[in-house]
């Protein structure tokens, strides 16, 4: 019997250039504009964007409640690449891997983000909504950011 690992993929297009939205994931003070769900606030974001390097998110819920996530990167190709593990400060042995790649396009950038090797499918279905929650507050940013360049 094989078993199958829980995985989720989610495709969005930004109008905005693959090194800015590359910034968004690779910068702390970026990152702590739109990372995570609604309803949470970044209160701290480490990021030593560079193999091997490190992340730390450290996030608050508006009712209070505090989460913290980090992991390593694995791979790296500026503008078009992003690999690492992903592991909760709760759960640090259930460590699962986010594929995010980059692609341009004429009026903006297409990021494709794979998150793989979850422990189990509820799992993958609450980062399926973290991370499309995550993607409209980035989107959110960039268009505004937008707005106030024109």
């Amino acid at each position: 019997m094989t078993t199958t690992i829980p995985s989720l993929t989610l495709v969005r297009r930004i109008k905005a250039s693959p090194a800015r939205v590359f910034a968004a994931w690779t910068q702390a003070e970026m990152m702590a504009q739109w990372f995570g769900p609604h309803h949470t606030r970044v209160e701290q974001a480490e990021v030593d964007a560079r193999v091997d390097g490190q992340f730390r998110i450290h996030m608050i819920e508006d009712d209070g409640a505090r989460h913290e996530v980090g992991g390593r990167y694995l791979e790296i190709e500026p503008e078009r690449l992003l690999v690492f593990t992903w592991a909760w400060a709760s759960t640090p042995e259930r460590e699962s891997r986010v594929t995010v790649r980059f692609r341009p396009l004429e009026d903006g950038t297409e990021i494709t983000l794979t998150h793989d090797r979850f422990a189990d499918a509820a799992t993958a279905t609450r980062h399926r909504r973290g991370w499309t929650e995550s993607f409209e507050r980035l989107i959110a940013l960039h268009m505004e950011t937008l707005e106030e360049a024109r």
